[in-house]
């Protein structure tokens, strides 16, 4: 995969009339400016409460709900916490994405791993220069931080001379509520 597929996503999802965001690893690189690791698969991000929009403006594709590892069909219900991540499947070319719901609570963005851990909705997300929306590093690096994999730690030795103070800042502080330990 490529800043290619990014592109593609972002023109499958030019429509869709909701925030969304890249996630994961592809996030990091979209932050960095370059691919720094291969990739293998492509994610991305909504919020919670626009789910069914979401299924709905994706119409066609088969849809997965993910249950403690499970792949379940996911029908018009709507996903509540714990179940976080869908799987969607273009049938008519085979492409492949998933899809993590990310909580909110009025303006905010809440960690669902933590709800003490929040920020403003609008400081969640940014654009690249090319018109490519990425969830923030220090957030991704916040998910990355439990059971920690060596793609993830891969990620954060790649970003962190990239992060401002401000974001350093905002990492360890939650670091130190969420996962005290982890170092």
């Amino acid at each position: 995969m490529s800043f290619e597929q990014c592109q593609s996503i972002n023109l499958l999802m030019a429509g869709f009339d909701r925030t969304w965001f890249f996630a994961g690893g592809w996030a990091i690189d979209l932050f960095v400016g370059k691919e720094t690791r291969e990739h293998q698969d492509i994610e991305f991000a909504v919020f919670r409460k626009d789910q069914i929009c979401l299924k709905d403006y994706l119409e066609g594709w088969e849809f997965k709900k993910v249950i403690k590892g499970e792949f379940h069909s996911w029908e018009n219900e709507f996903l509540e916490l714990p179940i976080h991540e869908i799987h969607a499947s273009n049938v008519l070319n085979g492409d492949n994405i998933e899809i993590l719901l990310n909580e909110t609570k009025e303006n905010d963005w809440t960690f669902r791993r933590d709800f003490r851990i929040s920020c403003p909705i609008n400081s969640v997300w940014s654009i690249t220069k090319t018109g490519i929306p990425y969830l923030k590093p220090e957030i991704v690096l916040l998910y990355k931080a439990k059971n920690t994999r060596e793609k993830d730690h891969q990620d954060f030795v790649t970003v962190k001379d990239y992060l401002e103070d401000d974001q350093k800042k905002w990492l360890r502080d939650v670091l130190e509520i969420h996962e005290p330990e982890h170092n």
